[in-house]
């Protein structure tokens, strides 16, 4: 007789750190700019009707209006959760720090049309036939983001005829597609990314570099996706000074041509409101967030009022009225849990520009872009005590105001050089010293990147060859003799 396997059941013990509904509404909101917070607070105060939209009243006015409501003492220790000291008044939302007749600087883009409208535009000025026209318009919407074309020329035919009862074949199609792809910005209509690049690359001026990079492009890459640099350079016959040019070439390639439009587009969809305000006068630099538009919030008295008579007549109660009961707590529970996620965002978000504003204080009261000193995450989360990740939602799509104009908070972050001498200086800096130093240049006797890093060595930036090639890419600057 055959001995069957047995299952044996064990356990385990084991930590998982979950987050509450409370902590995730607290990340939600902290990852939201000033004018994403305003829409969301809109919706909590259509959804929950125990949040209500409202100045905050003083302690008198309360007093008054209990008085008035009621004839006799009232209960009110059945809301001790919710009726705190804190609480009333009520929490005020707003503040905006400034006087009456100061206006907050707000950067309007200009009005655009869309992605779609754009490429349309540039159909309108091609010669087709009518039936040509309305393939490539079809396939215009059919793009990404990205402006890349991701469904197969076989499933947009069958698209075709199924929705629009329009027969297509692929060879037509592929027609339609070549004229996209011959719109700007280049890259437009490509299937992939490798045809996305080859198509950039046959946009551009004849030199014996583009033939190279699209030598690369077609024959190794696989190899280039993997970065095997030497297969490439082996397979092609390369040198390393041509790869590292050719290599520069490609990687000023757009992998996303569509996004330029995407971006644009959604920045004239809106206007950037600054989430902090930081005047500097004298020696003196102030904080505070911009909180203009969002409006103020509290809990809704009535329901209040109604919690607490359910409350003083617990004895007596229907199941009805249980019922109402807790839906009474439950919607008080979350706008009180709101309003505190909104009160925690408030506070981490001051302590995270407070943090930022000490490290770069000079640039503060100078507004010189080279007194910035080299800053990451890190070093603002080991400053106020959160965690790197907050410190990443905090940065990410915030601005803020200062005498010098409008920042992206993600401006103030760069990496740092450290010199054998174990002086830290920012990369940032560095490049701006490398750029001035190439723009002052004899265009008809470049610097090479050995004679670069000798001056920036006499200029007290004492950076190897290798580095100032590195930093002259990020900056999409040429090698020497491709400047002359």
């Amino acid at each position: 007789m055959a001995q069957g396997s047995r299952q044996i059941q064990t356990q385990a013990q084991q930590q998982v750190q979950t987050l509450s509904p409370q902590q995730i509404l607290v990340v939600k909101l902290l990852e939201l700019p000033a004018l994403e917070l305003e829409d969301r607070i809109h919706a909590e105060l259509l959804e929950n009707p125990a949040l209500e939209e409202g100045k905050e009243e003083s302690a008198d006015t309360i007093e008054s209006t209990e008085l008035e409501e009621t004839t006799g003492d009232t209960d009110y220790d059945a809301l001790n959760d919710y009726l705190t000291e804190d609480d009333i008044p009520d929490y005020k939302l707003q503040d905006n720090n400034r006087s009456k007749d100061e206006k907050t600087e707000e950067i309007p883009f200009s009005d655009s049309t869309s992605f779609y409208e754009i490429l349309k535009n540039q159909l309108g000025e091609q010669d087709l036939t009518d039936h040509q026209r309305e393939l490539t318009e079809y396939l215009i919407g059919s793009l990404d983001d990205d402006g890349l074309l991701r469904k197969s020329l076989e499933s947009i035919s069958d698209e075709l005829a199924i929705y629009a009862g329009i027969s297509a074949t692929e060879e037509e199609l592929e027609s339609a597609l070549k004229t996209i792809q011959e719109f700007d910005p280049p890259g437009l209509g490509a299937r992939s990314l490798q045809e996305c690049l080859l198509i950039q690359l046959n946009r551009k001026e004849d030199t014996p570099l583009k033939q190279i990079g699209i030598d690369v492009l077609e024959k190794c890459y696989e190899e280039f996706t993997r970065k095997h640099w030497d297969k490439i350079k082996q397979k092609l016959g390369l040198t390393d000074e041509v790869f590292e040019e050719v290599l520069a070439e490609i990687t000023k390639l757009n992998p996303r041509p569509g996004s330029s439009l995407g971006e644009a587009i959604g920045k004239n969809m809106q206007q950037i409101i600054p989430d902090f305000i930081v005047e500097t006068l004298d020696d003196t630099i102030t904080i505070s967030l911009n909180n203009k538009n969002v409006p103020e919030l509290r809990m809704n008295r009535d329901f209040t009022t109604m919690l607490e008579e359910h409350t003083r007549n617990k004895s007596n109660q229907s199941k009805e009225s249980r019922d109402a009961m807790m839906f009474l707590k439950q919607k008080m529970d979350a706008a009180q849990g709101f309003i505190d996620a909104v009160k925690q965002r408030q506070n981490t978000l001051m302590t995270t520009m407070e943090a930022i504003v000490d490290i770069q204080r000079p640039f503060f009261l100078e507004g010189d872009e080279s007194l910035l000193r080299p800053m990451i995450l890190k070093d603002v989360a080991e400053r106020n005590g959160l965690d790197i990740s907050t410190i990443s939602r905090v940065s990410n799509s915030k601005y803020v105001q200062t005498n010098y104009g409008v920042y992206s908070l993600k401006f103030f972050f760069s990496d740092g050089y450290v010199t054998e001498d174990g002086e830290e200086m920012s990369v940032r800096e560095i490049k701006n010293i490398l750029k001035e130093c190439i723009e002052g240049e004899d265009k008809k006797k470049p610097y090479t990147d050995d004679e670069l890093a000798e001056m920036l060595k006499v200029k007290g930036y004492p950076i190897a060859r290798r580095t100032v090639a590195k930093y002259r890419q990020q900056l999409n600057i040429p090698v020497a003799r491709l400047r002359k």
